[in-house]
Protein backbone atom coordinates (compact mmCIF):
# COMPACT_ATOMS: atom_id res chain seq x y z
CA UNK A 1 0.00 0.00 0.00
CA UNK A 2 0.98 3.74 -0.94
CA UNK A 3 1.95 5.30 2.28
CA UNK A 4 -0.38 8.59 2.93
CA UNK A 5 2.87 10.91 3.78
CA UNK A 6 5.89 11.71 2.71
CA UNK A 7 7.36 12.99 6.04
CA UNK A 8 9.63 15.74 6.07
CA UNK A 9 11.37 16.49 9.82
CA UNK A 10 12.94 19.83 10.98
CA UNK A 11 16.23 18.92 12.69
CA UNK A 12 16.94 21.16 15.62
CA UNK A 13 14.53 21.21 18.23
CA UNK A 14 12.47 19.00 16.69
CA UNK A 15 13.93 15.54 16.15
CA UNK A 16 16.55 16.37 19.44
CA UNK A 17 15.04 17.80 23.02
CA UNK A 18 15.46 21.53 22.65
CA UNK A 19 16.61 21.64 26.44
CA UNK A 20 19.93 19.73 24.77
CA UNK A 21 21.80 22.89 24.55
CA UNK A 22 22.47 22.44 21.21
CA UNK A 23 20.65 25.50 19.36
CA UNK A 24 21.92 27.83 21.74
CA UNK A 25 25.40 27.02 20.97
CA UNK A 26 24.90 27.24 17.16
CA UNK A 27 22.80 30.24 18.59
CA UNK A 28 26.26 31.42 19.86
CA UNK A 29 28.09 30.66 17.08
CA UNK A 30 25.95 33.12 14.34
CA UNK A 31 26.09 36.00 16.57
CA UNK A 32 29.77 35.47 16.71
CA UNK A 33 30.02 35.80 13.21
CA UNK A 34 27.65 38.97 13.06
CA UNK A 35 30.26 40.65 15.24
CA UNK A 36 33.30 39.71 13.51
CA UNK A 37 31.59 39.91 10.27
CA UNK A 38 29.90 43.37 10.63
CA UNK A 39 31.82 44.33 13.61
CA UNK A 40 28.96 44.74 16.21
CA UNK A 41 29.18 44.33 20.16
CA UNK A 42 27.12 40.88 21.67
CA UNK A 43 23.97 43.08 22.53
CA UNK A 44 24.18 44.20 18.53
CA UNK A 45 24.50 40.90 16.72
CA UNK A 46 21.79 39.34 19.20
CA UNK A 47 19.35 41.87 17.92
CA UNK A 48 20.25 41.88 14.64
CA UNK A 49 20.04 38.12 14.33
CA UNK A 50 16.30 38.27 16.22
CA UNK A 51 15.21 41.25 13.66
CA UNK A 52 16.87 38.74 10.87
CA UNK A 53 14.83 35.85 11.60
CA UNK A 54 12.14 37.88 11.76
CA UNK A 55 12.23 39.26 8.71
CA UNK A 56 14.17 36.77 6.90
CA UNK A 57 13.35 33.69 8.10
CA UNK A 58 16.67 32.83 8.50
CA UNK A 59 19.77 35.06 9.87
CA UNK A 60 21.95 33.83 6.32
CA UNK A 61 19.46 35.03 4.24
CA UNK A 62 19.22 38.50 6.17
CA UNK A 63 22.86 38.69 6.14
CA UNK A 64 22.60 37.69 2.15
CA UNK A 65 19.66 40.15 1.32
CA UNK A 66 22.13 43.15 3.21
CA UNK A 67 25.38 42.40 3.00
CA UNK A 68 25.31 40.67 -0.46
CA UNK A 69 29.28 40.63 -0.39
CA UNK A 70 28.94 37.71 2.75
CA UNK A 71 30.30 34.00 1.80
CA UNK A 72 27.10 31.68 2.78
CA UNK A 73 29.41 28.76 2.72
CA UNK A 74 32.11 30.28 5.41
CA UNK A 75 28.93 31.39 7.20
CA UNK A 76 27.34 27.76 7.42
CA UNK A 77 31.13 26.18 8.36
CA UNK A 78 31.77 28.59 11.05
CA UNK A 79 28.35 28.00 12.61
CA UNK A 80 28.33 24.41 12.42
CA UNK A 81 31.46 24.28 14.68
CA UNK A 82 30.01 23.34 17.59
CA UNK A 83 30.57 19.99 19.75
CA UNK A 84 27.33 18.45 18.39
CA UNK A 85 28.28 15.20 20.45
CA UNK A 86 28.31 17.03 23.64
CA UNK A 87 25.16 18.28 23.53
CA UNK A 88 22.96 14.60 21.28
CA UNK A 89 23.17 10.99 22.43
CA UNK A 90 22.26 8.27 20.68
CA UNK A 91 18.48 8.41 20.79
CA UNK A 92 16.56 4.54 20.44
CA UNK A 93 12.99 5.86 21.47
CA UNK A 94 13.58 8.02 18.37
CA UNK A 95 14.68 4.97 16.11
CA UNK A 96 11.58 3.09 17.08
CA UNK A 97 9.41 6.00 16.36
CA UNK A 98 10.96 6.25 13.19
CA UNK A 99 10.91 2.83 12.26
CA UNK A 100 7.12 3.18 12.92
CA UNK A 101 5.90 5.28 9.92
CA UNK A 102 5.82 4.12 6.19
CA UNK A 103 6.93 6.13 3.51
CA UNK A 104 9.83 8.70 3.17
CA UNK A 105 11.48 10.56 5.56
CA UNK A 106 13.07 13.26 4.92
CA UNK A 107 15.27 16.02 6.93
CA UNK A 108 14.09 19.41 5.59
CA UNK A 109 16.14 21.88 7.15
CA UNK A 110 17.82 25.68 7.43
CA UNK A 111 20.82 24.46 8.31
CA UNK A 112 22.93 22.73 5.98
CA UNK A 113 23.96 19.06 5.16
CA UNK A 114 27.13 18.53 7.04
CA UNK A 115 25.64 19.57 10.40
CA UNK A 116 22.59 17.65 9.65
CA UNK A 117 24.37 14.83 8.97
CA UNK A 118 26.72 15.35 12.42
CA UNK A 119 23.58 15.62 14.34
CA UNK A 120 21.75 12.80 13.04
CA UNK A 121 24.46 10.34 13.55
CA UNK A 122 25.06 11.48 17.04
CA UNK A 123 21.32 10.60 17.45
CA UNK A 124 22.23 7.32 15.59
CA UNK A 125 19.46 7.91 13.28
CA UNK A 126 20.66 8.64 9.78
CA UNK A 127 20.10 5.23 8.08
CA UNK A 128 16.33 6.35 9.05
CA UNK A 129 16.11 9.14 5.90
CA UNK A 130 15.97 8.78 2.74
CA UNK A 131 17.90 12.12 2.35
CA UNK A 132 18.71 15.88 3.56
CA UNK A 133 17.06 18.83 1.99
CA UNK A 134 19.17 21.63 3.50
CA UNK A 135 19.67 25.17 3.16
CA UNK A 136 21.93 25.06 0.29
CA UNK A 137 19.88 22.85 -2.42
CA UNK A 138 17.10 25.47 -1.56
CA UNK A 139 19.73 27.87 -2.96
CA UNK A 140 19.74 29.65 0.92
CA UNK A 141 15.76 30.30 0.21
CA UNK A 142 14.44 28.50 3.44
CA UNK A 143 11.75 28.08 5.74
CA UNK A 144 9.12 30.06 5.99
CA UNK A 145 9.52 31.19 2.71
CA UNK A 146 6.78 29.35 0.23
CA UNK A 147 9.83 28.54 -2.34
CA UNK A 148 11.36 26.57 0.33
CA UNK A 149 8.23 23.95 0.33
CA UNK A 150 8.06 24.01 -3.12
CA UNK A 151 11.32 23.01 -3.87
CA UNK A 152 11.80 20.65 -1.13
CA UNK A 153 8.41 19.08 -2.97
CA UNK A 154 10.78 18.53 -6.33
CA UNK A 155 13.63 17.23 -4.55
CA UNK A 156 11.90 14.97 -2.89
CA UNK A 157 9.35 14.05 -5.56
CA UNK A 158 6.60 13.99 -3.13
CA UNK A 159 2.93 14.80 -4.16
CA UNK A 160 1.63 17.97 -2.32
CA UNK A 161 -0.93 16.21 -1.12
CA UNK A 162 1.46 13.42 0.51
CA UNK A 163 3.54 16.15 2.21
CA UNK A 164 3.77 15.76 5.88
CA UNK A 165 5.91 18.74 8.16
CA UNK A 166 7.04 18.24 11.48
CA UNK A 167 8.68 21.35 12.42
CA UNK A 168 8.87 23.17 15.77
CA UNK A 169 8.74 27.05 15.02
CA UNK A 170 4.97 27.78 14.18
CA UNK A 171 5.48 29.83 11.13
CA UNK A 172 7.12 26.94 9.48
CA UNK A 173 4.45 25.14 10.52
CA UNK A 174 1.64 27.43 8.70
CA UNK A 175 3.75 28.32 5.93
CA UNK A 176 3.45 24.91 4.95
CA UNK A 177 -0.16 24.61 5.82
CA UNK A 178 -0.53 27.62 3.52
CA UNK A 179 0.98 25.76 1.05
CA UNK A 180 -1.32 22.81 0.53
CA UNK A 181 1.17 20.31 3.65
CA UNK A 182 -0.13 18.76 6.12
CA UNK A 183 2.12 19.82 9.46
CA UNK A 184 2.46 19.12 12.77
CA UNK A 185 3.94 21.69 15.68
CA UNK A 186 5.93 20.42 17.83
CA UNK A 187 6.48 22.61 21.10
CA UNK A 188 6.73 22.08 24.45
CA UNK A 189 3.85 24.19 25.35
CA UNK A 190 1.47 22.26 23.70
CA UNK A 191 -0.79 20.66 27.02
CA UNK A 192 -0.88 17.59 25.36
CA UNK A 193 -0.62 15.74 21.51
CA UNK A 194 -3.55 16.61 19.81
CA UNK A 195 -4.20 16.56 15.97
CA UNK A 196 -1.21 18.70 14.41
CA UNK A 197 0.08 19.85 17.49
CA UNK A 198 2.15 17.88 20.22
CA UNK A 199 5.05 18.34 23.36
CA UNK A 200 7.66 16.35 21.76
CA UNK A 201 8.47 14.27 19.03
CA UNK A 202 8.04 11.08 20.64
CA UNK A 203 4.00 12.08 20.75
CA UNK A 204 3.83 12.10 16.90
CA UNK A 205 1.48 9.05 16.37
CA UNK A 206 -0.74 10.82 18.53
CA UNK A 207 -0.93 14.45 17.00
CA UNK A 208 -1.13 13.13 13.16
CA UNK A 209 -4.13 15.10 11.37
CA UNK A 210 -7.74 13.02 12.59
CA UNK A 211 -8.16 11.48 8.87
CA UNK A 212 -4.69 9.64 8.90
CA UNK A 213 -5.35 8.24 12.69
CA UNK A 214 -8.36 7.07 10.80
CA UNK A 215 -6.68 4.96 8.15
Amino acid sequence: MTSPHVWFFDLDGTLYDPRAGLWPAVGARIEAFLQRFLGLDAPAARALRRRYVQQYGTTLRGLMEEHPQVDPHAYLDFVAQVPVEAFVRPDPRLRALLAQLPGPKWVFTNGDAPYARRVLRALKVDDAFDGIIDIVQLNFVGKPWPEAYEHALQLARAPRQQALLVDDVRANVDAARAAGWQAVWVHPEAPAPRAGEIPHIYALLQGLPKQERQR
